[in-house]
């Protein structure tokens, strides 16, 4: 199972596609405070359909007591659009941390500077990032596909 972090997310639109996506490919979603929304935000239900009831989901008050949960920092891969490396030249394994910032900004220097594994999505230098939503199904179908699991 991969899980997935969401940094102080903003959207609940965004947060309920991706607890959809996390219940579709049985990833764990996991929550980082402080939320743009609350959590039983309409627009989040909505956007998670009927799925939410399924999800697999943790919520944290702050970073560190995520940080407190993880066993082995080496498996925890930040997503940023200044890192140099590609999501396509890691190597996932099963029970991977794969995190992502809030919306507007993306991960802070502080939260960028506790892991290693910084990776980025190629992208068009038209564009400065993807919506959260599509960058969590890129990494995630990207993992699946090298662990070759559902």
């Amino acid at each position: 199972m991969l899980n997935i972090v969401l940094v102080e997310p903003e959207i609940p639109n965004n947060t309920g596609n991706i607890g959809r996506l996390c219940v579709g490919t049985q990833s764990k979603l996991h929550l980082i405070h402080p939320f743009g929304f609350v959590i039983n935000d309409k627009n989040l239900k909505r956007s998670g359909l009927d799925y939410w009831v399924h999800l697999d989901v943790t919520e944290y008050q702050n970073l560190d007591q995520w940080i407190s949960k993880i066993h082995d920092k080496s498996r925890v891969f930040l997503m940023s659009s200044h890192a140099t490396k590609s999501i396509y030249e890691a190597q996932f394994q099963d029970g991977d941390w794969l995190v992502f910032g809030k919306e507007s900004v993306g991960l802070s220097d502080e939260v960028l500077s506790k892991f290693n594994n910084h990776l980025t999505i190629p992208m068009s230098n038209l564009i400065r990032s993807y919506n959260i939503a599509n960058s969590v199904a890129f990494v995630v179908g990207e993992a699946k596909r090298q662990i070759k699991n559902l």
